[in-house]
């Protein structure tokens, strides 16, 4: 999980008219007898043996096997119950990004890291290790660096922008991820997002075509196109009538942008989570108006009763949705199923 809504939540209290929509309904799902949500706020990933984790902002991780569904919080060795984003190293290691600093876990042990040992803030809000097996840790309070043994700070400059910056997160690192030619392209709450090249940096804002600067998820899909999920800043304004702006799904080529305004819910609206599976097709998440999938040029809309936070397609071919409400997924027949601490996971 590269960046949720998680986060932003828990402190902020929460041109394309050729395109074709196709929609498919589901009923709701089949209430079980008092369920229990796997967390409030879920993020999902997938480790290399095929084991699903489920990150929350409440009550650790969830490892689910196939079998059963076991929590690990900080009565096993977690620094903190808030758990924001997992990666795993080459080695198998899995390192979890929490509200008081890293974790590395080895199956079982944790070994953990913070402030005191030179990390650049607690707050983490996303973790990228690149092709070159170098270390980034996005926090709250910006990007720093990982060897092993020091941690080193990764200043990004401020691009200009003509947008009302919100101090309080100004130095957030909401996105990052590398693409295909090895650049690590960064998210940023109001300066928009920042292309690093190894020695350079190129900014890209609503004064170059993206349609806000508040960025929360980019990837690339293969044929190297950029897209980037935004939301709209003027939701955190204090006055219920001003929370209008822009906002949604940008698409970048390298020279301009498309924006999707005949699309409902991928304009003027947030886009926090976007994912480019193995098919190649993209995933999108919105704030009430389900997940999309665009494929062959057409979005497919699938309907999900609470907000979107993550997105991942397993190796099996089931999305899962981790959400502002629970888990739910997407099965090879394209139903939507909330799944709860009862199931169903199959």
């Amino acid at each position: 999980m590269k960046i949720l809504l998680l986060t932003l939540l828990s402190f902020l209290t929460f041109s394309c008219n050729s395109q074709q929509k196709k929609t498919i309904e589901h009923e709701n799902p089949t209430e079980q007898e008092s369920p229990s949500q796997i967390g409030q706020y879920v993020g999902v990933f997938q480790d290399s043996k095929g084991n699903l984790w489920l990150q929350t902002l409440e009550k650790g991780v969830a490892k689910y096997d196939g079998n059963e569904l076991v929590y690990l919080t900080t009565r096993d060795g977690l620094p903190s119950n808030r758990i924001v984003d997992i990666i795993e190293d080459r080695s198998g290691n899995l390192w979890f990004g929490t509200g008081a600093g890293i974790s590395k876990y080895d199956g079982n042990t944790f070994r953990n890291y913070s402030e005191k040992d030179g990390l650049c803030s607690d707050m983490i809000s996303n973790l990228l290790i690149d092709s070159n097996e170098k270390f980034w840790i996005g926090t709250w309070g910006g990007v720093c660096t990982f060897d092993g043994t020091e941690f080193e700070n990764f200043p990004i400059p401020y691009p200009e922008v003509t947008t009302q910056i919100n101090p309080d997160t100004k130095d957030w690192i909401t996105a990052i991820t590398e693409d295909s030619k090895g650049h690590i392209w960064f998210g940023r709450d109001g300066y928009g997002a920042s292309k690093y090249n190894g020695s350079s940096f190129v900014h890209l804002t609503t004064e170059k075509g993206l349609n806000s600067n508040n960025v929360q998820s980019i990837v690339e899909d293969k044929e190297g196109n950029i897209w980037i999920g935004t939301r709209v800043a003027e939701k955190d304004n204090s006055d219920p009538d001003k929370r209008f702006g822009q906002g949604g799904l940008n698409k970048y080529d390298g020279d301009k942008f498309v924006h999707f305004p005949g699309i409902d819910g991928l304009s003027e609206n947030d886009v926090y989570a976007l994912n480019i599976d193995y098919s190649n097709d993209l995933w999108i998440s919105t704030i009430g108006n389900g997940v999309y999938k665009y494929t062959n040029n057409e979005f497919i809309n699938y309907d999900v009763p609470v907000p979107i936070m993550d997105i991942l397609k397993d190796i099996n071919g089931i999305i899962w949705l981790g959400c502002a409400g629970g888990l739910y997924k997407i099965d090879k027949n394209g139903r939507t199923v909330n799944v709860t601490t009862n199931g169903p996971w199959d």
